[in-house]
């Protein structure tokens, strides 16, 4: 203890004598000191200590710089304070209380003084990400609705926020989901010591005066501790992330920790959340790295993985008709076709037509070439092995039947 206050004093008295051009490069400078973080780390933690005031003060100082890298040294703290604030030490939350409501604060304002209006976009599940690919979510109806918002786009806003003051019963778990929502956007800059910090503070919170913490290693008396749905599915995202970048075991028992809290609560958000992420899970860390790295993503998918479905001009041109029998229009529900018969009239009229029996079929499909105003027209003599229901005993069913061919025109958009 007496060595981490040294470490923590030195770096008071530092900071205090830097310059504002030393200032800039002052965070590479913090990430060469390996014992500062748990030396902070242990000052936190400790509600005696006499340091705690100077080491908020010089942490706010920091996050009110131009730095991100400055502002990211501190936001790293960000989950133990929470707990340390939420476990409500009356004589030591006070400067904690003063640092949370100055960053927040700082951050739903702009540079100029105006309140920031944040903006998220929800893409569109019919194009493929690195996340999905459209073709494993099964097919979907060609509806005019559908089609309507095939590429839109959803742009959800959120705010504006209100400064605060002072914490209050109704303002308190605004305040700091917003805090979590900010330690979120920039969770994979964060080190593994605030990724460990975020999961201990979720296990903490959720199971703090319950039966299940009796089975902890910490069994200090803690009272309850009152939580938000909305602050249980921001540490749901953090805790995700935690699992999947070297905190395996602490990050799933954090997520039981959640939904053992949400089951008790009934709150249903943190459940849905929480049930998803641990149904995705593997049983175990592959590769023996406890977790590290083991969130793969295909940048770009494989030819294997590309729609089915989606019909295109460049995949007419691609495709060489290997099949002879390559359309299936027996089902009235897959295929809309407009016939539109030729002249050519049938050789014998009393001929009888079987519903098998096969014909020749021409279609002529013209596109645009490159977004110009040139077409191009080519013709494919096609063979019909079964024809659909509704032109069975028409007229287009005779013609289409006869031995001359009949041209149909599919024009591509």
């Amino acid at each position: 203890m007496a060595t981490d206050r040294s470490i923590v004093e030195d770096w008071l008295s530092e900071f205090k004598a830097l310059s504002e051009t030393q200032l800039s490069g002052y965070g590479g400078v913090l990430d060469q000191k390996n014992t500062l973080v748990p030396a902070l780390y242990s000052i936190i933690q400790d509600p005696d200590s006499e340091l705690l005031e100077p080491v908020c003060h010089q942490l706010f100082e920091l996050y009110r710089s131009s730095e991100d890298c400055l502002r990211r040294f501190t936001l790293q703290f960000l989950p133990e304070l929470l707990w340390v604030y939420l476990r409500r030490d009356g004589h030591s939350s006070g400067c904690i209380e003063a640092l949370l409501l100055g960053i927040y604060n700082l951050e739903i304002m702009d540079k100029d003084g105006n309140s920031k209006l944040l903006s998220f976009l929800i893409p569109s599940l019919s194009k493929p990400s690195i996340y999905h690919e459209p073709s494993s979510l099964g097919s979907m109806a060609l509806t005019e609705g559908a089609l309507c918002q095939h590429d839109l786009i959803r742009v959800i806003y959120s705010g504006l926020h209100l400064q605060r003051e002072t914490f209050t019963a109704q303002n308190r778990f605004e305040v700091l989901c917003f805090l979590m929502l900010c330690y979120n956007s920039l969770v994979v800059y964060m080190p593994r010591s605030s990724h460990r910090a975020v999961c201990r503070m979720s296990s903490r919170l959720c199971v703090s005066g319950f039966p299940r913490q009796q089975l902890k290693a910490w069994t200090a008396p803690c009272m309850r501790v009152l939580l938000e749905p909305q602050f249980m599915v921001q540490m749901l995202a953090a805790v995700y992330h935690a699992i999947y970048n070297g905190e395996w075991d602490a990050g799933r028992e954090a997520l039981d920790d959640i939904l053992y809290r949400a089951q008790l609560e009934l709150y249903s958000e943190p459940l849905l959340l929480g049930n998803a992420m641990k149904s995705s899970l593997p049983g175990s860390a592959p590769d023996g790295s406890q977790g590290r790295k083991v969130l793969q993503v295909e940048v770009t998918p494989s030819i294997r993985r590309i729609s089915r479905c989606t019909i295109t001009a460049a995949s007419i041109r691609r495709l060489r008709w290997k099949r002879e029998d390559c359309f299936d229009l027996s089902s009235d529900a897959e295929f809309s076709l407009t016939i539109l018969p030729g002249r050519h009239a049938p050789q014998d009229p009393a001929a009888n037509h079987e519903p098998g029996g096969r014909g020749s079929l021409t279609v002529t499909y013209e596109g645009r070439q490159g977004g110009g105003d040139r077409s191009r027209r080519r013709a494919f003599p096609l063979r019909i092995t079964q024809w659909p229901r509704f032109l069975q005993g028409t007229s287009a069913f005779q013609e289409c039947t006869s031995p001359k061919p009949l041209r149909v025109m599919l024009t591509l958009v």
